[in-house]
């Protein structure tokens, strides 16, 4: 037995599922449903009567064949013995002669011969009809519902059933439609108030609400079904347009263009929407939620049409079946008769050779046959339909003509294949769900929403609580993996510098002038669309651009039109692909005639010549190029006003010839490239203001002695590479004031290291020195940083307490057994200056080690920070500069 509970879901389906079934499948199943009860009429009928009654024909006299044949037709009957008691039974007048014809059989013979005749003599049509008419019905009843419940369709069919009924539900559908139906009557006013003001139009009496009444018809706000849904939801109507007067902002609309309409009245728009009743957070979560979920059944369903072709398959299978049942069933008409002549082989049983029988069933089984078959007829009619049907229309694609032009909410994107077809069968049963459905389709329907939950969620308080200050004092903003850009954003008048990250939907409005202060922008794989109104002030305002892209064709096009622009980042593929005359991609850079600062981390195969567009203007160029080889690089020698030039990661062999050119140039940055030589050295002689040369991670064996006509080089990096020695020349360059040689294969530090007095950064780790000359403590005194690290002193010289400045102190990872006790004397040291193992730390005096980790005082704190000297041994960043990239990370 089933319970309740067990049969209530099937129940909710079958009704659920009669969404799906337009008006020739629901007479169908009325027609199969006759069919049946015809088939089970007929059956009980022959299962509850007697079948046939048979009476014999001829004698059971022993005489020859031919008196038997006579006697066969002038019916004799018995003579011998006298049937007196046939006599008493007859009736009422005892004394009468019986009349008929007598027959020598009991009641069992009769019933013998009535059972072989039922099957010799009876046709197959008398017999079988009603079993297989019984037979067929069940299969037509379960080829009907075939496409509802095959295992491929039935998933599909459950899931869009059980969304129809969510998006029904929500109410977010009714908002929508009451939104809809508000912007009819808007424009119908403001239609209204155009020809009311047009001089050959002002004779027309016709009135134009009944128009506006049958667009809210259409769109869902006057049916039955809206308003019980709507009853808990809609919002109040808005007025009626008779109540407006003729001096109102709609009689004010331009007689020139259609485009202006929105923007003519924008008090009634203002009313309109400020009617609108927001929804509650769980109902905006919610209506989100099916938004996605519709989203994802739409990409699912429009893969295949496996429904429409089950359906098909379903229909052509039900047309065979019924003109095959017509094809046998018909003739079987002629064949429902009530005589049979029937011929029993057991005549020496019952003493008769032939039998004339008749079938009590026949009159109604003829009867119930041709209803049937008039039954059948209809539903084969309607299988033909719905074949011409399907064929006529093309049931995989939904266009929505007829919504569009009933409704204001145009934006229903085209459909294909299963859903196209679901929505084809719903709107055979009703297009006002239809139209409920397609609010869940519409992107504006979901843009709106969207705008409501930020609205919500992120106002201008929860805006205010996240702007961070930077290093530089400077308010800032990052907002990460938003759906698009809240409006009150554009109400931070203060914000200076704004990044934002992964949101599809950026688009900068005509509001964003109220960002006055805005000065530096983010776009980190962002899409974004700008009005006109903000790009007038971008390129006014804007200073600072970094953009962050996969390929070059999501640079939005307004970038290269900021004038005003004196730094542009750009981190994608620019030109990946393609030979050495194709890898820019990015365009002409004619506008940005301000453009100081370019950086580009791509992956380039040539100086782009649109670079000569901004040279007169460009000071600094930052390539970063992925480790794609950069070709060609004769682009550099017209940028004469660079300062500073950064080839990283080019996989250059040799220093570029162009430089000759940059006589201007300050600082040289050529890291992570294939330098094996440093010959070219002595071509850079005449670069008077290079003070800045960083080659660090890089294969140079020999630093050569030309590197001495670098006069002016305050800043030297050749960390990372394969020195073994380093040249007495090196030594010459008295300007010098950082000096990193880290990651090499030194085992000396020459004696001349004294010549550098004005050096305050020295970096040697990961070396193979054992020792360090005293001249570098006794002449270098204003060092304020030594990275010895990863090395193999065994001692460190007492004349280290000559280094009064020394701040930062890195010794680990040597073969020191123990530290001189003049360290105390280095006074910077103290608070951590010192990075030595724990156990070699304990080797100090007790009143040095308490020296050394004193920390500072709350306003020493401060005084240090701002005194730290700038070192890539010891990079020091704020809490404030690790905030950005910890977001990055998180969401990466």
């Amino acid at each position: 037995m089933f319970s309740l509970s067990e049969l209530a879901p099937l129940n909710q389906h079958q009704n659920r599922s009669k969404l799906l079934k337009p008006w020739w499948e629901v007479f169908m199943d009325y027609l199969v449903v006759l069919m049946l009860m015809t088939s089970v009429l007929a059956c009980t009928e022959q299962l509850s009567r007697d079948r046939v009654v048979c009476i014999p024909l001829d004698s059971t006299t022993n005489t020859s064949d031919h008196s038997h044949s006579k006697s066969a037709n002038v019916g004799l009957s018995p003579s011998s013995q006298p049937q007196i008691h046939h006599a008493h039974k007859i009736g009422p007048n005892l004394h009468s002669a019986p009349r008929g014809r007598r027959t020598h059989l009991v009641y069992q013979q009769y019933i013998y011969i009535s059972q072989v005749c039922y099957h010799e003599a009876l046709p197959l049509s008398s017999r079988f009809f009603p079993y297989m008419a019984l037979l067929q019905s069940l299969v037509l009843v379960a080829s009907g519902s075939f496409w509802l419940h095959f295992p491929h369709t039935s998933s599909r069919i459950e899931q869009f059933l059980s969304i129809l009924a969510k998006c029904c539900e929500s109410p977010w559908t009714s908002q929508a439609l009451s939104h809809a139906a508000r912007q009819e009557s808007i424009q119908e006013m403001v239609e209204e108030g155009r020809r009311a003001q047009q001089p050959h139009h002002r004779t027309s009496t016709s009135p134009t609400v009944t128009h506006t009444r049958h667009s809210s018809i259409d769109s869902g706000t006057d049916s039955p079904l809206l308003k019980r849904i709507d009853s808990a939801f809609a919002t109040p109507p808005s007025p009626c347009p008779s109540t407006l007067s003729c001096n109102s902002t709609v009689s004010c609309v331009s007689l020139d263009s259609r485009e202006q309409l929105p923007s003519s009245s924008p008090s009634v728009m203002a009313d309109s929407h400020s009617q609108v009743i927001s929804l509650d957070k769980s109902d905006g979560e919610q209506a989100r939620a099916l938004f996605e979920r519709v989203r994802k059944f739409r990409s699912h369903c429009e893969s295949s049409a496996v429904i429409c072709k089950v359906y098909l398959a379903q229909t052509v299978f039900k047309l065979l079946i019924v003109t095959l049942i017509m094809s046998y069933t018909v003739p079987l008409l002629g064949s429902l008769s009530f005589n049979h002549t029937c011929h029993p082989e057991e005549r020496a049983l019952v003493g008769y050779a032939t039998f004339e029988c008749i079938h009590v069933l026949s009159s109604l089984l003829r009867k119930l046959l041709a209803a049937y078959l008039t039954l059948l007829g209809l539903y084969g009619l309607l299988n033909f339909y719905t074949l011409t049907w399907i064929l006529s229309s093309s049931l995989q694609q939904y266009s929505f003509h007829s919504l569009k032009e009933l409704s204001s909410l145009r934006d229903f994107p085209d459909l294909k294949n299963d859903l196209a077809f679901l929505i084809h069968m719903l709107d055979q049963y009703d297009p006002l769900l239809v139209q409920r459905l397609f609010v869940f389709l519409s992107p504006v329907s979901e843009s709106r929403l969207l705008e409501e939950s930020l609205e919500r969620r992120w106002g201008e308080e929860k805006l205010h609580a996240m702007i961070s200050v930077d290093a530089d004092g400077r308010s800032r903003l990052q907002l990460v993996a938003l759906p698009r850009l809240p409006p009150a954003l554009f109400t931070l008048s203060q914000l200076q510098v704004l990044k934002l990250e992964l949101i599809a939907d950026t688009r900068f409005t005509a509001h964003m002038t109220s960002m006055t202060s805005l000065r530096e922008l983010h776009l980190y794989h962002c899409t974004a669309t700008v009005d006109p109104s903000a790009l007038a002030f971008l390129q006014e305002r804007l200073e600072v651009l970094q953009l962050t892209f996969t390929q070059a064709s999501e640079i939005p096009s307004w970038v290269l039109s900021l004038r005003g622009l004196h730094e542009l980042h750009l981190s994608g593929r620019l030109g990946s692909d393609g030979g050495v005359g194709r890898s820019w991609a990015l365009g002409s850079l004619r506008q940005l005639r301000h453009l100081r600062v370019l950086v580009i981390r791509g992956m380039l195969q040539r100086i782009p010549g649109e670079l000569c567009e901004v040279a007169s203007s460009l000071v600094r160029l930052e390539i970063q190029n992925e480790g794609t080889r950069l070709l060609v690089l004769m682009g550099l020698k017209r940028m004469v006003y660079l300062t500073e030039l950064h080839l990283q990661d080019c996989q250059l062999e040799r220093l570029p010839s162009a430089l000759l050119a940059l006589t201007n140039l300050r600082v040289l940055d050529l890291q992570h490239n294939n330098l094996r030589t440093l010959e070219e050295l002595l071509s850079l002689a005449h670069l008077r203001r290079l003070s800045c040369l960083r080659l660090a991670y890089n294969r140079v064996l020999v630093l050569p002695a030309s590197v001495g006509v670098l006069r002016g080089l305050e800043l030297l990096d050749l960390s990372n590479n394969q020195l073994q020695s380093i040249p007495p020349a090196l030594f010459t360059l008295r300007r010098l004031r950082r000096l990193l040689l880290a990651g090499n294969l030194l085992e000396e530090l020459p004696a001349e290291v004294k010549a550098l007095q004005l050096l305050t950064e020295l970096d040697l780790s990961g070396n193979r020195l054992e020792r360090l000359p005293t001249e570098l403590f006794n002449c270098c005194l204003e060092l304020r940083t030594l990275n010895m690290s990863h090395n193999s002193l065994s001692f460190l010289p007492r004349e280290i307490a000559a280094l009064s400045q020394l701040c930062r102190l890195d010794l680990r990872s040597n073969n020191l057994e123990e530290l001189p006790a003049e360290l105390g004397c280095c006074s910077g040291l103290h608070g951590g200056g010192l990075l030595v193992e724990n156990w070699l730390f304990l080797s100090l005096p007790p009143h040095v080690r308490d020296f050394l980790s004193r920390s500072y005082t709350p306003g020493g704190a401060h005084t240090e920070e701002h005194s730290r000297p700038e070192s890539d041994s010891f990079p020091y960043f704020s809490p404030t500069q690790w905030s950005f990239s910890s977001a990055l990370e998180s969401q990466i």
